[in-house]
């Protein structure tokens, strides 16, 4: 008699309960319309088939191109920063596989992803197919989308060295911009505004995110 063994399918919808309980909610991700729009948002539609069962753990989950899916609680955090009112046109730089686009989506009018990884836009593009407010666009992550602007908020899901002012430039007067900040291979979440042609990023949390290549600065020579 042969014993065979059925693994029982992970239950993802607990994962999900858990994430929010354990992981969001006693780190300041707060807002109530967020905290939905995360309990809704199967975020195992959003990492490759063979790492589905990483996808609510509290770390990074590798993508292709060295890219990753960024922890929740920095998705989280973003987005409780943001204090959407659900009216906003938004621009999210390096949408990876989707998932911060597609929490987006459930909040705000419209969505403009850019994403400049050929098999992280065909992930998108099918994990997002039935958001009608949502375009996913390969583009050159620095240049943004100029056609569509001017945004009232601009997300970078990524930590930069630098901002660039042409995608500044693609703020709405009193827009805001939210993204992570590289400082000597630390990470913080920061926000600025665009007000009267100035513009600032200020640090507000200290959390794991991931760089994003395309916004370091260039080296300087030494001799």
């Amino acid at each position: 008699m042969t014993d065979t063994h059925t693994l029982a399918p992970p239950d993802f919808a607990a994962a999900r309960r858990h994430m929010i309980e354990s992981q969001l909610r006693p780190s300041d991700v707060s807002d109530p319309v967020v905290i939905a729009a995360m309990a809704v948002t199967r975020r195992e539609d959003f990492v490759p088939a063979a790492q589905q069962h990483l996808a609510y753990i509290d770390r990074a989950v590798p993508l292709s191109g060295g890219r990753v899916l960024n922890p929740a609680l920095s998705s989280g955090l973003l987005l409780t920063r943001a204090e959407l009112s659900g009216n906003e046109k938004v621009l999210l730089i390096g949408a990876g596989t989707g998932y911060l686009a597609a929490l987006l989506a459930g909040i705000v009018a419209r969505v403009v992803a850019i994403e400049d990884n050929r098999a992280l836009v065909e992930h998108a593009s099918a994990a997002l197919g039935g958001m009608a407010n949502v375009s996913v666009i390969e583009s050159d992550l620095t240049q943004g989308h100029a056609a569509d602007a001017p945004y009232d908020l601009i997300i970078i899901d990524g930590a930069v060295q630098q901002v660039p002012d042409s995608l500044v430039a693609q703020l709405a007067e009193g827009g805001r911009l939210l993204a992570g900040v590289d400082e000597a291979g630390v990470s913080r979440l920061a926000m600025g505004r665009r007000q009267a042609g100035a513009f600032a990023l200020i640090p507000f949390a200290d959390t794991d995110i991931a760089p994003l290549a395309a916004f370091a600065r260039p080296k300087s020579y030494s001799f």
